[in-house]
């Protein structure tokens, strides 16, 4: 692994909003950790100027109308989705739902799988790891778009085991 290989693994982890990754291989380990105390005076610098402009008054007033239609919005969609199965990213990478540009994407929304099925690969140090179904199912909704970085945990596919 080389410097630039290196520094672009730093751009990735900074960008994805990661605290902590370790990454061991045959011949090095890296650790790379992101200060979550750069995260705090941002947002006191932002509620600081939020009380000093006269749009932030009007917004308030809107805003909670809103958030409780969201909520509302949201509570019948939370019960439609209580059986479905997340599938979620075992590592942070690129996501990409074919094995290569010329070939047909693994799964599609409606596509039934079985257990081991291979649903997308996830490349990380030019890596490309097949992710497998740990489930059987029929896949209701691909959360993340082609060619899109990933995080460890992110939720990538919601998939119904009836």
């Amino acid at each position: 692994m080389d410097i630039k290989e290196i520094q672009n693994l730093i751009k990735f982890v900074a960008k994805s909003g990661a605290h902590e990754v370790k990454l061991e291989m045959e011949d090095f380990k890296i650790t790379i950790k992101t200060a979550a105390d750069q995260i705090v005076p941002e947002q006191q610098t932002i509620v600081q100027h939020l009380p000093a402009t006269a749009p932030a008054v009007a917004a308030p007033a809107s805003a909670p109308a809103s958030s409780t239609t969201e909520a509302k919005a949201d509570a019948p969609a939370d019960a439609a989705t209580d059986h479905l199965i997340t599938i979620k990213s075992p590592i942070i990478g690129t996501f990409y739902r074919k094995p290569s540009p010329d070939k047909p994407n693994f799964v599609e929304v409606g596509s039934a799988i079985a257990q081991g099925d291979v649903l997308c690969v996830i490349e990380a140090m030019k890596l490309f790891n097949e992710i497998e179904s740990e489930h059987s199912g029929k896949i209701v909704k691909i959360l993340v778009d082609d060619a899109s970085p990933v995080e460890f945990d992110q939720p990538l596919f919601l998939i119904d085991p009836s």
